[in-house]
């Protein structure tokens, strides 16, 4: 018995080595076995590290390959969420993104996809580096030099000029910075909610200044959560809200940032058990 558990730890090892990153539906065909024996032979492999496991999923399950393999995950980039796409996109792009330069959404994107970005840190920072790139290619932003005495030199005119224009840019950043706080802020509070609540993010539609979607899972059943980044919720704000859930065909769930207005829960309360309106002829 344990002859013949190793022969099958090798096919499967002999396996990925010739398809790469596989699924345990096909390997277990590879190897003509079925998918419960063949998933406890690949968590034993798993568990004695001669086999490595995908943080990403295709369908409802990860990837399974050998040391060396990572960079043929890339091929499997298109099952990530819209989200985590655009966030992959932009670092394999750049190959480094700097955390706090990043809006809510991709930052939360980033931690999603470790598979694809790998963390570090420099001057206290964190830097996302795309997970084919060597951390020492990348080069801090240089900061201008002071020139000495010795060299001296006259500024010419159109030197000065440019330094004044992106002087204004200086305070569009600093206003673009306090705006992306709030925005962490709103964030943060959102997924104290969910943790709270136990919902799992699934996906996020839209991230805005004013309003945030997110596709969850509440109980096991997936729902379209809407954020108002309003104190007060209205009756065109659940109109709108009604609008968006029936695009993707989802119940929904609205959060604000104060109680809806009296005449808002007394709606509510009426359509609760709501049927339907008909009319007479």
């Amino acid at each position: 018995m344990i002859k013949d558990t190793s022969e099958i730890k090798e096919k499967i090892i002999s396996v990925l080595r010739k398809n790469g990153p596989s699924l345990p539906v096909h390997i277990a065909r590879e190897i003509e076995s079925n998918m419960l024996f063949t998933s406890a032979f690949l968590s034993e492999l798993a568990a004695e590290k001669r086999i490595k496991i995908s943080n990403m999923k295709v369908g409802n399950s990860p990837l399974y390959f050998i040391q060396g393999q990572d960079p043929m995950l890339e091929k499997f980039s298109q099952y990530l969420k819209s989200r985590e796409k655009d966030a992959f996109a932009s670092l394999k792009e750049r190959k480094f993104l700097e955390d706090n330069e990043q809006e809510p959404a991709i930052r939360v994107a980033l931690r999603e996809i470790k598979d694809f970005a790998v963390p570090f840190k420099k001057e206290g920072e964190i830097i996302w580096r795309y997970f084919t790139v060597s951390e020492k290619e990348f080069k801090i932003k240089e900061k201008p030099k002071l020139i000495a005495k010795k060299e001296t030199k006259k500024i010419e005119p159109e030197k000065e000029r440019t330094l004044d224009i992106f002087d204004k840019p200086g305070r569009a950043k600093t206003s673009k910075k306090i705006s992306r706080e709030k925005e962490n802020k709103l964030f943060s509070k959102v997924k104290e909610f969910l943790s709270e609540k136990s919902m799992e993010i699934i996906d996020i539609t839209n991230f805005s200044k004013n309003e945030i979607l997110l596709r969850i899972r509440d109980n096991g059943e997936e729902k379209l959560l809407i954020v108002y980044n309003k104190r007060r919720i209205g009756e065109n704000d659940l109109i709108k809200a009604s609008k968006k859930a029936s695009e993707f065909n989802l119940p929904y769930i609205i959060i604000g940032l104060g109680e809806p207005l009296k005449k808002m829960r007394g709606l509510i309360d009426a359509i609760k058990n709501l049927s339907s309106i008909e009319k007479l002829k």
